[in-house]
């Protein structure tokens, strides 16, 4: 028998690699995120998380890795955008992850759906579900709607992050000591070795690396928008 505090073990744990790219970035071609996401496997990632059908499909077929699903659809009314519906629960289903992940919150969800109703519903269709909460206080009841892992992927930066706009460690914390029979999916900014590190030693089971390792563009635009700020502020001494 499991003690209660250990944790039942739904994904490995590691790094997992977010293999995404934002609407009018280059980089958002399938056949982008599918190299992404072998470089990712062959680098010893765990894991890799994935947005829209057609990504998923086609990083499925091309890694043996675990592949966490999901489907961003804004409705008109919503503020939910994360796997909304059961519409895009079947949708993750039928491209073949084996896990979903999708808003944890209470927030009004478009079409009169609820969060227990689409977590039930990706259960009932054999899925591994992890919820993405926007803050600690969510965990209860999205463990009441059946989840399976909690994530802290839209929660935002504090005040005792390790760099300032870091990762949430106190959030990973909180939620390993509240709950120490669920896997907490460190998500959200995570960008060094040593926010790595630190994740695991706060209470994490896995950490999602996104931008700071797939989002070239990004990254650019980043760097980009530094250099003219330098620029600019020396024109003006």
């Amino acid at each position: 028998m499991t003690d209660q505090n250990t944790p039942q073990t739904f994904l490995p744990r590691g790094v997992f690699v977010s293999c995404q790219a934002p609407v009018g970035s280059p980089l958002r071609d399938p056949y982008v995120m599918v190299s992404m996401a072998r470089a990712a496997e062959k680098a010893g990632a765990v894991g890799i998380r994935a947005e829209g059908v057609e990504d998923i499909a086609q990083i499925v077929a091309a890694v043996r890795l675990p592949v966490i699903g999901i489907r961003k659809e804004h409705y008109e009314g919503s503020d939910v955008y994360i796997t909304p519906t059961r519409f895009e629960v079947d949708e993750i289903a039928r491209a073949g992850a084996g896990i979903v992940a999708l808003d944890g919150t209470t927030r009004r969800r478009p079409g009169g759906e609820t969060l227990d109703r689409v977590v039930a519903h990706a259960k009932s269709l054999g899925l591994i579900v992890m919820a993405d909460l926007s803050s600690a206080a969510d965990a209860e009841a999205a463990i009441a709607a059946g989840v399976d892992v909690l994530g802290t992927t839209l929660i935002g930066p504090s005040d005792a992050d390790i760099r300032p706009g870091g990762p949430n460690l106190s959030a990973i914390a909180a939620l390993s000591q509240r709950f120490s029979d669920r896997q907490i999916i460190a998500e959200g900014r995570y960008a060094t070795p040593e926010d790595i590190q630190a994740a695991f030693r706060a209470g994490a089971s896995s950490v999602v690396v996104g931008k700071a390792v797939t989002d070239a563009y990004a990254l650019t635009h980043d760097l980009v928008v530094a250099a003219k700020t330098v620029e600019l502020s020396n024109r003006v001494v």
